[in-house]
């Protein structure tokens, strides 16, 4: 079998999981367990995930968008209409809820993994490690919950096919883009059947071990590229975050004002509402510290809070609330950036059983720590009382070692490698929470899975431009507001 990416295993425990009840019988073996992926071929068979069309009722694109942007700041909605309306890739990357509901229209085997929700490819990204270790992994939850694998398999192969028609690929390369990534993740949902329940959640991805994958299988020059972005990765930290986005006030450190993208909360709000949202947020600071364990609060305990700045986030994420709060140690230059971002209902909701958190945040939270190798140190989450109504938050560190990956650089054979590292990394995130034998069962040896999916992705990818082209047009028509270029 072809190595797609190094598989490690590393010293450590991992993140603690809600404690399960004694089970009443014996739990099914590895044989009936199998058993189950293949009698789940009856209910969907492998060549019909292959099929997309739109159904006669399909919603309108643009109110789904415009439902979603009634929830958030609307002198931030036009900024987010904008975004999404630059490319058929941007557009996709906003448009997870109207995803979900096509998909949940579609074919599914019935067996279910922690999701999720956003699997495209620029949600793979490389991250920092506790222990200072440069890994590859998925970044983004927001839309986290438990439900069919293959929702997050597809997201991610249209991902590939709508990137690779924005760098003028082939037909036949966007083809073999999609087929090599589903391959990757049934080849190592197989290896991840075969291995202990330990063995899978101490596997992950390390970026220097990826840097060797990338010589044999691109040469040196890709060997170097991906050197470069693991250097970039690095550099991007607090201290450099903290020089960019703080100034020195009077004495004391405070975040710069670069409106829309970063606001100062002294410029949002005067007087009494200065003070009542200054104390608001400082809550979530303070009260979001139980959410951590011990030695991580003891740590967070050691900052002192100096200022918060509203920031825009991503495409997907512009409207929401979120915030980045500096926090100082030692003495000035020992700097702490928490991102405090609003967490609402997941996309997915509206088509999976609801939650087993009633916190938001809590959901993304624990999404995450099921699915990442390794999690942020201050990853935790909390609630507040607003005047318009409790919202939930999730807070993590705002930089702490991030490489994103440009698809517009990428060849093909770039491309293509990528797509099989995302998918080795999909297959190691939802073997650690679904039935991974089953899932190895129902794709089996053979490919029928594997080119399957590229038909539905290049459907779908069509279905996108569709989606973005209506948009566009809504724009122009005046129907939403977009801000200027």
């Amino acid at each position: 079998m072809t190595t797609f990416f190094p598989l490690s295993t590393a010293d450590g425990s991992p993140p603690r999981q809600p404690a399960t009840k004694a089970a009443d019988k014996a739990p099914p073996t590895p044989a009936e367990r199998a058993a189950r992926g293949k009698n789940a071929r009856a209910r969907a068979p492998r060549r019909a995930h292959a099929e997309y069309a739109p159904v006669p009722d399909r919603a309108d694109p643009i109110d789904v968008i415009d439902r979603q942007s009634r929830t958030r700041l609307p002198e931030l909605v036009p900024l987010r209409y904008q975004r999404m309306m630059e490319s058929p890739f941007r557009f996709y990357r906003g448009a997870a809820a109207i995803m979900a509901a096509d998909l949940a229209r579609t074919p599914t085997s019935g067996i279910e993994v922690q999701l999720c929700g956003d699997a495209h490819m620029l949600n793979f990204r490389l991250l920092a490690s506790p222990e200072r270790r440069l890994m590859f992994d998925i970044n983004d939850f927001d839309e986290t919950l438990p439900g069919p694998w293959e929702w997050d398999v597809k997201r991610l192969a249209t991902s590939l096919v709508i990137a690779s028609r924005g760098n003028g690929f082939k037909a036949s390369e966007r083809r073999r883009i999609v087929t090599a990534t589903v391959g990757a993740y049934r080849l190592w949902m197989h290896r991840f059947a075969a291995m202990t329940n330990l063995e899978v959640w101490y596997a992950h991805v390390d970026a220097d071990e990826l840097a060797a994958q990338f010589a044999d299988l691109l040469g040196r020059r890709g060997s170097r590229r991906l050197s470069r972005a693991a250097a970039q990765a690095r550099s991007r930290d607090r201290l450099r975050a903290f020089a960019k986005l703080t100034r020195l006030v009077d004495g004391e450190r405070r975040f710069v004002s670069d409106p829309p993208l970063l606001v100062p909360i002294g410029e949002l709000t005067a007087g009494a509402e200065h003070e009542r949202l200054m104390g608001q947020l400082g809550s979530i600071v303070e009260r979001y510290s139980d959410t951590l364990s011990t030695d991580r609060r003891s740590l967070l305990g050691q900052y002192r809070l100096v200022d918060f700045a509203r920031k825009v986030v991503g495409v997907g994420s512009v409207g929401t609330r979120c915030w980045v709060a500096l926090l100082l140690g030692r003495d000035g230059d020992d700097p702490l950036l928490l991102q405090v971002k609003e967490a609402g209902t997941s996309v997915l909701a509206d088509h999976l059983p609801a939650s087993e958190y009633d916190n938001q945040g809590e959901r993304v939270v624990a999404g995450q720590r099921l699915m990442q190798a390794t999690s942020d140190i201050f990853l935790g989450w909390q609630r507040v009382d607003a005047v318009d109504g409790q919202r939930d938050f999730y807070i993590r560190q705002l930089q702490d070692w991030k490489g994103v990956a440009v698809a517009e650089d990428m060849v093909p054979d770039g491309l293509e490698l990528f797509g099989r590292v995302c998918a080795g990394t999909l297959a190691r995130a939802h073997a650690r929470s679904g039935d991974r034998i089953a899932i190895a069962a129902y794709l089996g040896s053979g490919k029928a899975f594997d080119q399957a999916v590229p038909q539905f992705a290049e459907a779908y990818a069509d279905q996108n431009e569709a989606d973005h082209g209506a948009l566009v047009e809504a724009a122009r028509t005046g129907r939403v507001k977009a801000a200027s270029a």
